[in-house]
């Protein structure tokens, strides 16, 4: 695609306000090959050359090669690198040697494992029409089911289906267990924060029932570039891998732009909505025939950027309105399946997503991609990045600046982003809240015994005490056995620290099932007068049950959103560690929180001016978890009057957290504050950053690591934003239950400094 051209094109419009802040010219990139030590077995090698693979490149052979040699690997590639040959070769290899050999496939979403059935086919159908495999997940027919235990050599599988229906009931697949060769975990890095604690805990379970069938496989990861491959998968997996990371596929050029909204005020206080500026790129994308996806992060604002876009295209060009969808989690199986075939087959022109289009599902050849917002992760922003252009094609990705602290940072420092190491992917597999709902099902599974500790780690015997008081675990014989009829593993929700639920209905339609929420989320998404969006149709929450765990909701026409309000109060539990820091001492401890949904705002479509707030009657939520926290010294707020000293607190703690995401792999939803001049707990000015998990998944722990670095950067956003008393692109949340009051820019930048000052 004319990318020039393109640009040129948003200039000579009369919406541009000069919002491209930056474009970056990443050049394309020349293939480098490998050579494998021995040749491979002339059928596979008929069959790569067949599907139009004729050479390796370098990290492709370097992964046979380790893998041939015993190595459990992880290989940290670019989208689109190839990196499914570094698995199905080897592993087609194995079985050709050894046709008793199996290999278990795994992917977060069954979208991806459908996808990479459709690759197998293609690369086995010439040379290896004898071979079985499948998909098996929650779609697969029972009767397909006993068929793939038992003849499949390769299985895929996504964790939710490992966890309730392989390891519960591994005698029917003893035979498969036990020949075991390979584990394939594609997509290693998703498995980070609460979901990878789970899947760590899940593996575990994995790794010793294949210790009783007598077999230890390989474990063969694939992640996008992260900065600590070898430790996420160490603790995703419990086994030291071997990195590879020289990517030698060729890659195609690619423009960068960095869009950042025109100012809606002369204060400079307010960006104009990042929501209204997509659905201007992706109606221009899709007017001009440029197929795209506009990545969001979550599901209410693809939504919404859909419902304007229509109402844009419907208005000036109604031929396009049906060549636009949404797509995100939460769709039945077969919309979500129906939207893959209409973009693989160009059959839409524009996609709105969430990150479920992120993983490298095979939609086909887009020339552009649009990201709403800082997508929380380096890793995320070249996955979704990546989607455009794959393979040595030319594209365009637009990276559109939220009014928010990390957006505005890389906003003013482009190479800040482009020229940044890659975050930690963090999770924390000894939580001891996730411990306490997968022992049972290990118990379940295999009877436990204090050697498991070794596998389980330090959160084992605390875990195990709490379940056996709770009556959930007998002790007898020196072993560990699950008393209950029931069936653990369909009482823990992987995806979330909460296996319950709410259900919202349609009340119009016989009150059809639209969707189940998170009982974690289900106060900030369908308290009673939210708006629910979905496939661009707005939903009114009227009412909600919380006995019943049941929502209400009847279709409107509404001209505005609801955004939710909530407070919080925090006391300390335990100090783990300290630190002393130039001016003040730092610590990392256990919290109790306490969290309550108190009111939402009505806020306009296209212009986010707030309607109206409304208080809302709901239960506080209390959770345990993990957090750092400073003091600031007395003397620091009397140097600062007539400042506000809180204010300079308040908005130190807002800064902090909007930063926090440049360090850690999370996003800002992830994580929690609270400021104040004298905590009941110490008597002293504080300022808490904790995990909104419970347990903690380690967000936390890396903040108070680099916390001298996390104070360095959150001082430079303050210092550099153009605003002059705060707004949401250094101090203001979105979160804040004080209505951001009160907040002191200035206090911030100096309490700041003297915390840096040696």
């Amino acid at each position: 695609m004319e990318t020039a051209r393109f640009l040129e094109h948003l200039k000579s419009l009369s919406t541009y306000e000069n919002q491209i802040s930056h474009v970056e010219h990443i050049p394309a990139r020349q293939p480098r090959y490998g050579q494998l030590t021995r040749p491979l077995p002339q059928r596979l090698k008929s069959s790569l050359e067949a599907s139009g693979v004729s050479e390796l490149y370098t990290h492709q052979a370097e992964a046979v090669n380790a893998v041939r040699d015993g190595h459990n690997i992880v290989v940290t590639t670019s989208t689109a690198s190839g990196k499914t040959l570094c698995y199905n070769v080897p592993v087609l290899e194995s079985i050709h040697t050894d046709p008793e050999a199996r290999a278990l496939y795994l992917f977060p979403t069954k979208a991806l494992a459908q996808d990479q059935i459709r690759s197998l086919r293609d690369l086995t159908r010439h040379a290896y029409e004898d071979l079985r495999f499948g998909t098996y997940d929650g779609d697969t027919p029972r009767s397909a089911r006993a068929r793939l235990r038992k003849s499949a050599s390769i299985a895929l599988t996504n964790p939710d289906m490992l966890h309730l229906g392989i390891l519960p009931n591994h005698r029917l697949w003893s035979q498969f267990l036990a020949c075991l060769r390979f584990v394939v975990i594609d997509e290693a890095h998703v498995y980070r924060g609460v979901f990878g604690s789970h899947v760590a805990c899940i593996l575990r379970r994995l790794r010793r029932l294949c210790k009783r069938y007598d077999s230890q496989p390989l474990f063969i990861c694939c992640s996008a570039t992260i900065a600590n491959p070898a430790q996420h998968i160490q603790n995703l997996t419990g086994i030291a891998p071997l990195v590879i990371g020289d990517d030698g596929s060729p890659q195609g050029g690619k423009d960068f732009v960095l869009w950042n909204p025109a100012f809606a005020d002369p204060e400079k206080n307010v960006r104009r909505s990042a929501n209204i500026e997509a659905t201007h790129l992706f109606t221009e994308l899709v007017r001009q025939g440029l197929r795209n996806i506009t990545f969001t992060k979550a599901r209410k604002v693809a939504e919404l950027v859909l419902r304007y876009s229509r109402e844009v295209l419907q208005r000036e060009d109604p031929d396009l309105v049906s060549l636009v969808k949404s797509y995100r989690a939460g769709y039945l199986p077969q919309e979500r399946r129906q939207i893959e075939q209409q973009l693989f087959h160009g059959q839409l022109l524009g996609v709105t997503a969430t990150t479920a289009l992120e993983l490298g599902v095979d939609i086909g050849t887009l020339d552009a991609t649009v990201l709403v917002g800082y997508p929380g992760t380096i890793a995320s922003t070249w996955q979704q990045a990546g989607r455009a252009g794959r393979g040595v094609r030319h594209s365009l990705s637009f990276l559109i600046g939220l009014d928010n602290p990390l957006d505005q940072y890389f906003m003013r420092h482009p190479e800040e982003l482009f020229g940044r190491s890659h975050e930690n992917a963090l999770l924390d597999p000894n939580n001891v809240y996730l411990l306490r709902q997968h022992l049972p099902s290990a118990a379940y599974e295999m009877p436990l015994t204090n050697r498991d500790e070794e596998l389980f780690g330090p959160g084992f015997a605390k875990a195990m005490t709490n379940l056996q008081e709770d009556g959930k675990l007998k002790y007898r014989s020196n072993r560990w056995y699950y008393p209950l009829a029931a069936y653990p593993a369909e009482e823990v929700n992987i995806r979330s620290m909460s296996a319950d639920t709410y259900s919202l209905l349609d009340e119009t339609e016989g009150f059809r099932l639209l969707e189940e929420v998170e009982a974690t989320k289900a106060f900030y998404r369908i308290h009673l007068g939210a708006i629910y969006l979905r496939q661009g149709e707005a939903y009114l929450v009227t009412k909600l049950d919380l006995d019943a765990r049941i929502a209400h909701a009847r279709p409107v026409e509404v001209n505005y959103y609801t955004q939710p309000r909530e407070t919080n109060e925090l006391r300390i539990v335990h100090r783990w560690r300290q630190q002393p820091l130039r001016a003040a001492s730092a610590y990392y401890g256990q919290v109790r929180v306490t969290e309550q949904v108190i009111s939402y705002k009505r806020k306009r479509q296209f212009t986010d001016t707030v309607l109206s707030e409304e208080d809302l009657d709901l239960p506080p939520q209390s959770l345990s978890t993990t957090a750092l926290w400073f003091g600031v010294p007395r003397e620091v707020g009397k140097r600062l009057r007539p400042r506000d000293f809180h204010g300079g607190l308040h908005a130190v703690e807002h800064a902090a957290i909007g930063i926090l995401p440049l360090f850690a792999m999370c996003d800002r939803q992830d994580i929690g504050g609270l400021s104040t001049p004298s905590h009941c707990d110490t008597g002293k000015p504080q300022v808490f950053i904790y995990d909104a998990f419970p347990g903690g998944v380690g967000i936390a722990e890396k903040g108070f690591a680099i916390l001298p670095q996390l104070w360095e950067a959150t001082l430079r956003a303050i210092e550099e934003c153009p605003c002059e008393e705060g707004c949401p692109s250094c101090i203001h949340s979105p979160k804040c239950g004080n209505n951001n009051e009160p907040l002191d820019k200035a206090a911030a930048t100096l309490i700041l400094q003297a915390l840096l000052r040696s």
